[in-house]
């Protein structure tokens, strides 16, 4: 393996990374941009109103992004077993 070839696998292991954390990362931050907006309007400054709901839309998040997500995690897989005979070289 020459150091390009790893660098392109370092890379494009970085970037799936961050493809599919994107997804529930935005909703978390949407959603508690939301929270502190509201927090701000109403001085209400409950802890368990910023937590519970970011967590559940982030979980609500992952399961509708879960068959993308694994559509993603198959390419890539399927990309890095064709290209292992070309690595070992």
């Amino acid at each position: 393996m020459t150091a390009l070839q790893a660098i392109t696998l370092g890379q494009d292991a970085t970037y799936i990374t961050l493809l599919l954390s994107a997804p529930p990362l935005l909703v978390g931050l949407v959603v508690g941009l939301a929270i502190a907006i509201f927090q701000a309007t109403t001085q209400i400054q409950e802890m368990t109103i910023t937590f519970v709901p970011k967590i559940v839309a982030v979980m609500f998040a992952l399961i509708f992004f879960a068959s993308w997500t694994l559509i993603k995690l198959t390419d890539y897989t399927q990309d890095l077993l064709v290209r292992i005979p070309e690595l070992i070289r």
